[in-house]
């Protein structure tokens, strides 16, 4: 008896390398993979990782739907970031009237807020999303140095007091990254993003600490916190000295070369269990 073809996988994804990874892993499953790739977010390379691949707009919700429900999708995930500017600019949104109806529901425009309301959409249509790391939990970040660079113990002691700082932004869905340098906060995320907001502390000093966590009320569905070779390239440019991100909730992407760059450069990566072995408040 000839076994029955496996489900196949739906992709939402934004930008970076995460939806790639995803769709890999995937194949490795034997499991197709009917991808939705945005225009101007998504890396093209995507189409040769996936069985069907469709490209829209971010605002073109019900389309997005109609793919994945015509595909058969009956599970998805959502990767790759999708910049929360883009809601502001119809142009690259394009919104269609089940996104318009969305946004006028939205109580805030925090990305659980938006996120939230697109899988409650899906659900509705018997479409479930699944969590970011199911299908590559090798790219979740352990604890522990990355790479020959150790932090000093100035920068311990920056992230000691950025730590708890942090954790409250993220706690309250500013962003997930603060930039400390000297125990003073150079840097809060905020709409611009982790890359962003690692360059503007570098305009007012080198040297610095950034600190990278999630929510304590993450949603493992999506937005986890995610670091690569693009953060590690804002670091470099902004003279930053070392990354600490919290084990088991970020997403650490093409670690190869992440780490071969931060030791070229002289970065420390540092992976921080929660709660901080210090006794961070």
């Amino acid at each position: 008896m000839t076994p029955p073809d496996p489900a196949p996988l739906g992709l939402i994804a934004g930008s970076g390398a995460l939806p790639l990874e995803v769709a890999r892993s995937a194949r490795r499953r034997a499991r197709p993979v009917v991808a939705v790739a945005l225009h101007g977010q998504t890396d093209p390379a995507l189409e040769a990782e996936v069985s069907e691949l469709t490209w829209l707009y971010p605002g073109q919700v019900g389309r997005v739907i109609e793919v994945l429900c015509a595909a058969g999708v009956a599970e998805a995930v959502l990767a790759g970031k999708v910049p929360k500017l883009t809601l502001d600019d119809p142009a690259a949104l394009r919104p269609d009237a089940l996104a318009l109806t969305l946004l006028r529901r939205l109580p805030d425009r925090h990305d659980a807020s938006i996120l939230s309301s697109v899988a409650d959409l899906l659900g509705e249509r018997g479409i479930r999303l699944l969590p970011q790391a199911l299908l590559v939990p090798e790219l979740v970040a352990t604890a522990g140095p990355y790479g020959r660079v150790m932090a000093n113990r100035e920068q311990l002691a920056d992230v000691a007091f950025g730590w708890p700082l942090a954790r409250a932004v993220a706690a309250l869905g500013i962003g997930q990254t603060l930039v400390v340098r000297g125990r003073a906060v150079l840097a809060v995320e905020a709409i611009e993003g982790t890359d962003a907001a690692i360059l503007r502390a570098g305009r007012i000093a080198p040297g610095a600490c950034v600190v990278k966590l999630a929510k304590p009320t993450q949603d493992p569905r999506f937005d986890l916190p995610a670091i690569g070779p693009e953060t590690l390239s804002a670091l470099v440019e902004a003279k930053a000295g070392m990354i600490a991100f919290q084990a088991g909730a970020t997403l650490v992407l093409q670690r190869e070369a992440l780490v071969a760059a931060a030791d070229a450069h002289g970065v420390a990566l540092l992976g921080v269990a929660e709660p901080p072995p210090w006794g961070c408040p």
